[in-house]
C-alpha cells in the first residue's frame, strides 16, 4: 500500500478481511481475502469483517517473538504456491496476523497496539493504519543489499576510492593482502560525501502502488488505459532545476542516492547510474527539455529502469547494462506537475534517441475483477520473449496509474515456498 501522505509503500497496516474462502484440496486452511490479495490462513482464525495486520510481500519481519514462526524463512515474506498434495493449486500472498498475535506469554500488550485499542474504543476508522516504522518492518531486497555490501565492503571501498588506487601501486598491494584491506578500511572505508545521501526535494521517488490494493476500480467503466510492460531492473532517476536564466541544478540519483561522482559508491560493480547519463547524455537532454518546454517550468525529471546484464534477477539475456524511460514528468512555477503519458513521453523521448518501456495497449479497457488483471500481468516480455514481470497501467491524463506483477514472474524469480 502506498502512504497517501509520504508517498512511500507500507509494508504492514491495518486491513478489514472482506471474505474467507476455501481452498480447493485443504482441510485445514482456508483463503482470507483483502482487496485483491488472497493470503492462506488456519481454518477459524478469521471470519469476514475482522481487523487484522497485513504483511504484504516482500516484507522482512523483525527477529522477535511474535515472528519467530518465520525463522526458518528468514523472516521473509514472499509468493507461496502450496499444491496440497496436488489436489490444489492456491498461489499465497502476505501474511495475516490477528492482534492477539502481538502479546507476549504474559498478555502484556504492546503499546502500538493500546493505541490502537484507544482509537477503536473512539469510534476511529484504522482500517490502512499503517504500521511498517512502528514494527520494524523492513524491506526484503533492502536488507539483501546491505548483506551483500556488508560482505564485500573492502570492494566498495575500493570502487569509491578508483582514482587513488588507480595511482598508487601501494595500495594495490596492500589491498592484495587480507591484513593490508583491514588497514586500508581504517582509513579510506569511511569516506563520504555528504551529497550522496541528498535527495531532491522536488522529486517523488518511483513506486507504483499495487492493483491488489485498488479494489475500487472493479468492476471498472470505460475510461481507457495506457499498458506499458514493467522491467525488471533498478530505478533511476534524473532531474534538473532551474536556478536561473542558464543556472541549474542536475543529480542522478538511484531509488535512494543521489550521485554526482561516476566512482560514488554504488550497489553495483559499476555506477550504472552515472553510466547511463553519461551513454545517453542525460544533462543536455534535460536542458533541452527544460529550456525549450517553456519559460514556466521549473524543473524536469525523468525517471526510468536500469536493467541488464547483473541487475536484479535477470539479465533480459543481455551481457550489457541498459535504459528505458517509463516517466518523463514537468514541474511548472505556478506549482502544477504534469507527468506525461507514455506515448507522450515516448514522442518527446525519441527525438533524443532514448528508449522507452514497451507499449503493448493504448485503448485498454479493465477487466471485471482483480484477479482477471494479474493474470492480464502474465506474458512475454516485447524486450527479450521470455516472460515479462508485469504490466503498468496509466491514464491519458498520466494522473493514475498502478501495476501488475506476474504472479508466474514472482514464482519464477523466487521459488516456491520461499
Amino acid at each position: 500500500m502506498l502512504n497517501p501522505k509520504t508517498k512511500q509503500r507500507e509494508l504492514a497496516y491495518i486491513v478489514k478481511i472482506d471474505d474467507i474462502q476455501p481452498i480447493e484440496g485443504s482441510d485445514n486452511c482456508e483463503s482470507a481475502i483483502v482487496g485483491g490479495w488472497h493470503i492462506m490462513t488456519r481454518k477459524g482464525t478469521f471470519k469476514a469483517g475482522d481487523l487484522a495486520v497485513y504483511f504484504e510481500i516482500d516484507s522482512k519481519l523483525p527477529e522477535t517473538d511474535w515472528s519467530q514462526f518465520l525463522a526458518k524463512k528468514h523472516y521473509k515474506v514472499k509468493t507461496q504456491k502450496y499444491t496440497f498434495g496436488g489436489k490444489g493449486n492456491f498461489i499465497s500472498q502476505g501474511l495475516l496476523m490477528a492482534f492477539e498475535d502481538f502479546q507476549d506469554e504474559y498478555g502484556a500488550i504492546p503499546g502500538w497496539l493500546l493505541n490502537i485499542n484507544a482509537q477503536r474504543v473512539a469510534g476511529v476508522d484504522i482500517v490502512n493504519t499503517p504500521l511498517t516504522a512502528e514494527l520494524g518492518v523492513k524491506y526484503c531486497l533492502e536488507d539483501d543489499n546491505k548483506r551483500k555490501r556488508n560482505v564485500d565492503k573492502y570492494f566498495r571501498m575500493k570502487q569509491r576510492n578508483a582514482k587513488l588506487f588507480a595511482k598508487s601501486k601501494s595500495l594495490r598491494t596492500l589491498y592484495n593482502r587480507k591484513w593490508g584491506k583491514k588497514l586500508l578500511f581504517l582509513f579510506l572505508g569511511n569516506r563520504h560525501d555528504a551529497k550522496a545521501s541528498y535527495w531532491p526535494s522536488w522529486v517523488v521517488k518511483t513506486d507504483e502502488e499495487r492493483v491488489q490494493n485498488l479494489p475500487q476500480l472493479f468492476p471498472p467503466d470505460n475510461t481507457e488505459w495506457f499498458v506499458t510492460e514493467k522491467i525488471d531492473g533498478t530505478s533511476t532517476t534524473f532531474t534538473m532545476k532551474r536556478k536561473g536564466r542558464e543556472k541549474y541544478e542536475y543529480y542522478v540519483c538511484s531509488r535512494n542516492v543521489c550521485f554526482d561522482k561516476a566512482d560514488k559508491q554504488c550497489f553495483y560493480d559499476t555506477n550504472v547510474y552515472t553510466e547511463m547519463a553519461e551513454k545517453y547524455n542525460m544533462e543536455y537532454v534535460l536542458h533541452a527539455l527544460l529550456y525549450e518546454y517553456g519559460d514556466d517550468l521549473d524543473f524536469v525529471t525523468l525517471q526510468g529502469e536500469t536493467y541488464g546484464k547483473g541487475i536484479q534477477n535477470r539479465d533480459y539475456h543481455m551481457d550489457y547494462v541498459d535504459f528505458k524511460a517509463f516517466n518523463l514528468i514537468f514541474g511548472h512555477k505556478n506549482g502544477y506537475v504534469e507527468r506525461l503519458n507514455p506515448r507522450e513521453m515516448t514522442d518527446w523521448l525519441d527525438r533524443f534517441e532514448i528508449p522507452c518501456v514497451p507499449i503493448l495497449d493504448e485503448h485498454f479497457i479493465l477487466p471485471n475483477t482483480i484477479d482477471e488483471m494479474v493474470a492480464y500481468a502474465e506474458g512475454d516480455s516485447v524486450v527479450d520473449g521470455d516472460y515479462r514481470e508485469g504490466v503498468v497501467l496509466r491514464t491519458y491524463d498520466g494522473v493514475n496509474s498502478f501495476k501488475a506483477v506476474s504472479n508466474f514472474y514472482l514464482m519464477s524469480k523466487y521459488g516456491n515456498n520461499q
